[in-house]
């Protein structure tokens, strides 16, 4: 097969036979490689494959070899080469095979090792300090400073402990970004978020080349084959775009058979909500009776955000107009006040003598002298975690007279509710937005102002709720007008 010829810029020259990229260097250099490799090269000059980026149908593969070749041309042909050329070939990338292992036994006169290039923890805490700056508090540590992080530094959570370990595994942190296992371990991520993980990884490090961080110029980006282990990314415009099916273009809501459109903004029927308010107003609980009952109904009568009911203080409600102001939000991991999910406004709207009125009034008469609308006993702030010990489950430890420590656990009142039958099934409390919003709106479908309002208050669009809400299922019962 006729070898593949380019124009070359150096006498270390790239060509390509039977599909794969190599280098051939000049005869001048046939006594540095016959002491490397150990044998004699009998008159012909050296040829180096260069691994996995070497295929010549790639113009990537193409750039990357004629650098390579120019910096092995470089520190060869320099007057000081025993100090930069690395016999190990690990500063071009290519130490993977056989002279990878020449550090051990090989020193040439003069020769330094070169410089280590930085850690993936070094690159990523580097891209956390950008980061920061960047996202919101929350998804910062929510999502980068604790999920991703967590991933790079080989932390697992023990659920019996309710703590994190170290992996058994050597963690990403401690890996070379040219560390020819890194790509191996990068395959044994095991995450629900892997695909979000490897863009974020991809952009730290692109993040760290332009901020001229890295040591070596010629280092490669390590990510650039993560395609092959992460499903691609849905973003929410692919996710409702029209799809062929059966050669006809349909719009996502005619799709009746994919499993994500049927679960899609579920929402409990009116007699489930009746049902869940009741219990928690009854359970024996009086953190759940008097402090979560409220305002589990709120949610389920304002289809308000979580984060946004915990924010609220009697200030943004106003018993004259009857309306309600949500303008901020509270941060779950930081407890901080923030704005909306939107940096919209909302006003919400109720009547007089309504179920939300009542509830506002009794609430305000019980209040203790706290500024928030929804307090605990002791008049702070309700937070995420106590909501959901309510609502879901939650579990306490306790040291036996033997010595041994004993889980309990306790079901939250909807997870009950769903194992005892007398409800359909569970739901996070998030769905109490999606509760209110489709009952209100089949209680509205043939009244577009009515619509627009509960979007504009709920922070939606009608075109939202035309397709996501109205089309969630026919037999919803109709919230009392």
């Amino acid at each position: 097969m006729r070898a593949d010829k380019r124009p070359q810029p150096c006498d270390v020259t790239v060509y390509s036979d039977k599909g794969s990229l190599a280098l051939r260097f000049p005869k001048r250099h046939n006594p540095l490689w016959e002491q490397l490799d150990g044998k004699s090269l009998n008159g012909k000059p050296k040829c180096l494959g260069i691994g996995k980026y070497g295929y010549k149908d790639n113009p990537e593969d193409w750039k990357r070899a004629t650098q390579l070749a120019i910096a092995l041309e470089v520190d060869l042909d320099h007057p000081e080469w025993e100090k930069l050329f690395d016999p190990t070939l690990a500063k071009y990338g290519l130490g993977g095979g056989k002279y990878a292992k020449l550090a051990d036994v090989l020193q040439l006169p003069g020769a330094k090792q070169p410089e280590p290039e930085i850690t993936v923890g070094e690159m990523w805490e580097a891209y956390l300090e950008w980061k920061k700056t960047v996202v919101e508090e929350t998804t910062f540590r929510a999502t980068y400073e604790r999920k991703f992080s967590n991933i790079i530094y080989g932390k697992l959570w023990d659920k019996q402990a309710r703590t994190y370990k170290g992996a058994d595994n050597r963690p990403l942190s401690e890996f070379s970004l040219n560390d020819k296992q890194l790509n191996g371990e990068l395959g044994k991520i095991k995450s629900h978020a892997k695909s979000l993980f490897f863009r974020e990884i991809k952009r730290a490090f692109d993040f760290s080349k332009t901020k001229g961080l890295l040591r070596h110029e010629i280092t490669t980006d390590p990510f650039v084959d993560l395609e092959e282990y992460a499903t691609p990314h849905q973003t929410t415009q692919d996710k409702y775009s029209p799809k062929m099916v059966n050669g006809e273009l349909k719009e996502w809501y005619e799709i009746q058979d994919e499993k994500e459109l049927e679960n899609d903004r579920r929402a409990f029927t009116k007699e489930e909500r009746d049902t869940i308010i009741q219990a928690f107003y009854e359970s024996e609980s009086l953190t759940a009776s008097e402090c979560i009952a409220p305002l589990v109904q709120f949610y389920f009568l304002t289809g308000c955000r979580t984060s946004e009911a915990f924010a609220l203080t009697w200030n943004d409600i106003d018993f004259e107009r009857r309306v309600i102001r949500f303008s901020k939000s509270l941060g779950a991991s930081t407890r901080k006040v923030k704005e909306t999910k939107t940096g919209e406004i909302r006003l919400f709207y109720f009547k007089a003598k309504s179920s939300l009125e009542e509830l506002l009034l009794a609430i305000k008469q019980k209040s203790i002298d706290s500024k928030l609308v929804f307090a605990n006993s002791k008049g702070g702030g309700i937070t995420a975690s106590l909501l959901k010990n309510h609502w879901l489950y939650h579990t306490s430890k306790r040291i036996l007279a033997d010595g041994t420590t004993k889980t309990y656990y306790y079901p939250g009142i909807v997870r009950q509710l769903a194992d005892e039958g007398k409800i359909s099934g569970y739901l996070p409390q998030y769905h109490t937005r999606h509760t209110y919003i489709t009952l209100a709106a089949h209680a509205n479908k043939h009244d577009n102002n009515a619509l627009l309002y509960i979007a504009t208050s709920c922070g939606n669009s009608v075109d939202v709720i035309l397709k996501h809400y109205l089309g969630v299922t026919e037999n919803t019962q109709i919230i009392e007008a």
